[in-house]
């Protein structure tokens, strides 16, 4: 058994003033693999403190210096890749060569985007030539910093390097399902050599430590990504005191593939969708296709579903992992029910465990066919490996069931036709689209709109985000 009792603060590691313990549990296996303490109301004000008071020293630091902390932050989050793969592995299930290749990469990815970015960064300048007038990027100040469990470095270090950059200190509170990789990430800023308080970390679930954090004086901004739901709790709970609420939330992509698609467009949406056994808000889960190419994918998609190995977090090779908890299971599995019920065509997976895994929060990769677009599988996040399929016959049929949503985060075109493909990208609504399997580009601006949320991560966006506009007249010029 793991045992991780400390939170880092102030460049220290401190036992909690009012912990509670909390099991991790390993997905694969359902038993406790490690034991974190969940802190309460002063341990969360330690924190903000700490970061309160190393602000103005902080934000002062000549931004080359920022910067440098960052390149030995990559120093020591590369030295010890194989270390966050296996806690990543370990906390949420994921393949432990899919952990090491996607999970822990994406972090790597992201840091290397930002100090790119970085580069050209204009952080103060003039307005339209008129003498006198300068346009000034402040830090916001104290960041609480809330991530998620899917794609735990992904969100860390979308957060924790630009707000570093910026000039802001922060207090991140991960998962509590999946905290023993940003614990690891707490150990690389401390080798790395960060000044005391500009990062500290403290274990809490949402309704201890994240409202702590959402209502705290002292916090100016929250940074957010997680389920809608969550997002909708801490906007409340940050509202009487006025900051600044960024939300990356939950998605319910639609993947329009056309009669003039590649051949392997249908197979490589439904690969999308149960990578990481679905487990990520951008996943394309919602398929329309072209009528005349419909029932060839419907096929595609379910022999895509049947060629999905899913297998222990722990054995080696290409397959997927379990789904995070017990909880997720139990969501998974009624969704699943509930489209059969609805009366959806179930044409691969189901209910259940996959066969000769009996033990760990396994799922069957799912795909239906004939969905309407009332149905609750067509019209809910399920989060797990489960692809919606219908029809459609026309252009503008499919962009009214693709914008017929409360999400809008990623959507996903599959098409030959140049002039078709730029009209989807402009009336689609939502954050992002990705188009023929083509990926937006490091340091592309990741975020979405209506319950998607509302702010954007990644490359100069990202760092924009923990900054306020300082106008300034009588300027010297």
């Amino acid at each position: 058994m793991i045992e991780k009792h400390q939170f880092y603060i102030n460049g220290a590691w401190v036992d909690p003033l009012e912990g509670t313990q909390c099991d991790v549990i390993d997905p694969s296996t359902e038993e406790a693999a490690a034991s974190i303490m969940l802190g309460g109301q002063a341990d969360t004000d330690a924190a903000v403190a700490a970061a309160r008071a190393a602000y103005d020293k902080w934000s002062a630091t000549p931004v080359e210096d920022r910067i440098g902390y960052v390149r030995k932050i990559l120093d020591e989050y590369t030295a010890r890749q194989h270390d966050m793969a296996a806690a990543i592995s370990l906390e949420m299930g994921a393949p432990i060569e899919f952990s090491l290749e996607e999970q822990v990469d994406s972090g790597d990815w992201h840091i290397k985007g930002f100090l790119k970015a970085i580069e050209d960064f204009e952080w103060e300048h003039g307005l339209n030539g008129r003498k006198g007038s300068r346009i000034l990027k402040d830090p916001i100040g104290v960041v609480g910093m809330i991530t998620p469990w899917n794609w735990p470095m992904n969100q860390v270090a979308l957060k924790a390097v630009p707000a570093m950059m910026a000039g802001c200190t922060m207090v991140l509170k991960p998962s509590e399902i999946a905290p023993l990789s940003s614990l690891l990430f707490a150990e690389i800023v401390d080798a790395a050599g960060v000044p005391a308080g500009v990062f500290n970390l403290v274990n809490g679930d949402g309704l201890g430590v994240g409202t702590q954090l959402s209502k705290h004086p002292d916090v100016d901004m929250i940074s957010f990504t997680g389920s809608t739901r969550a997002g909708i709790a801490i906007s409340k709970a940050a509202a009487d005191t006025l900051k600044r609420v960024s939300l990356e939330l939950g998605g319910k992509g639609a993947n329009i593939v056309f009669a003039d698609a590649d051949e392997d467009a249908v197979k490589r949406g439904a690969r999308q969708v149960f990578e990481n056994t679905g487990q990520s808000c951008n996943a394309p889960t919602r398929m329309l296709v072209e009528r005349s190419r419909y029932d060839q994918a419907v096929e595609e998609a379910a022999e895509t579903a049947r060629n999905t190995k899913v297998a222990s977090a722990h054995e080696k090779g290409g397959h997927i992992g379990p789904l995070v908890s017990e909880l997720q299971f139990n969501k998974v599995q009624d969704l699943i029910q509930k489209g059969i019920d609805e009366g959806a065509r179930l044409v691969a997976g189901g209910t259940g465990r996959p066969d000769g895994l009996n033990r760990g929060y396994f799922a069957r990769p799912t795909v239906f066919a004939d969905v309407t677009n009332d149905m609750t599988i067509m019209r809910e996040e399920i989060f797990g490996p489960v692809l919606s399929i219908m029809p459609f016959d026309t252009e503008e049929e499919a962009l009214s069931i693709a914008n017929d949503t409360v999400y809008g985060l990623t959507n996903y075109v599959q098409s030959t036709d140049a002039k078709r493909l730029e009209h989807f990208a402009r009336r689609l609504r939502s954050g992002m689209v990705q188009m023929n399997g083509k990926s937006r580009g490091q340091g592309a601006p990741f975020g979405g709109v209506r319950q998607s949320g509302n702010g954007r991560e990644g490359g100069v966006w990202g760092i924009e985000e923990f900054m306020e506009i300082k106008s300034v007249g009588g300027w010297p010029d």
